[in-house]
């Protein structure tokens, strides 16, 4: 397999798992829906070879027993969609509570472009998600650096971007671990961030709409997140100064 030179990784953090827990099978469902004609229904061996799932609902429930959704794709290696999960434990996680992380990817193209909010919004309604994001490799790697030690120690953001608090120091999982090109915050995310203000998100409300669950999807800019672009990176760096309680920046 080959990987795509571009990709929009998309990835939402929502309570952790609880016995008989129905979410991961909603989600793949929901991705599913978002994206007409995909089908998750192939794993991926360890020699990179597409193993079909006959029965991939029952399968993919017994990979809860580990914490641990087990990834599925497409099998599709010139437009590769690949899903997976994992449990954040309470020790990592904020406030102590455990987390089900949801990780999805997908070729960075015109069509996907299109429909990635509607992606993100189906994964992280689905999972009953507190908070997540879209975001293209590139930009979503040095955004990684925000919180990533170095060799030398403190994180050293890259692009002036501003400091951001490890998970398990940030008070609240409602708080988001940090912003992307689009970001979904639920209901309670966006009263504990204070969005909507009219007065003072004007622009990002032309970008923004409400979810059926009166949750947010807040998209930074038009086009996928591009910080070589001088324009992006500051609308990136003006939502930080928006948003203080991202990263856990307010004591």
């Amino acid at each position: 397999m080959t990987a795509p030179e571009s990709s929009l990784v998309l990835i939402t953090r929502a309570p952790g798992l609880v016995e008989r827990d129905g979410r991961p099978t909603a989600i793949i469902h929901a991705m599913e829906h978002a994206l007409p004609g995909l089908r998750l229904e192939w794993r991926i061996a360890e020699d990179g070879a597409f193993i079909p799932l006959t029965q991939r609902d029952a399968w993919f429930a017994t990979s809860l027993s580990a914490g641990v959704l087990a990834l599925l794709c497409n099998a599709d290696e010139g437009h590769l969609v690949t899903l997976f999960g994992m449990e954040m434990p309470a020790s990592e996680a904020p406030g102590g509570r455990a987390q089900l992380e949801a990780h999805a990817e997908l070729p960075l193209d015109a069509a996907t472009t299109v429909a990635a909010a509607a992606v993100l919004e189906a994964i992280a309604e689905a999972a009953f998600s507190f908070w997540g994001h879209a975001t293209p490799t590139r930009a979503a790697s040095e955004i990684s650096e925000q919180t990533s030690p170095t060799m030398a120690g403190p994180p050293s953001p890259p692009r002036g971007l501003p400091t951001l608090k490890p998970s398990w120091e940030i008070r609240s999982p409602e708080i988001p671990h940090h912003l992307g090109w689009l970001n979904y915050w639920s209901a309670a995310t966006a009263r504990i961030l204070g969005f909507p203000e009219p007065s003072r998100d004007t622009g990002l409300l032309t970008r923004s709409r409400r979810t059926s669950t009166g949750g947010w999807i807040v998209q930074l800019t038009e086009a996928p997140l591009d910080l070589d672009n001088p324009s992006h990176l500051d609308a990136l760096l003006r939502a930080y100064e928006r948003f203080p309680e991202i990263g856990g920046r307010v004591p």
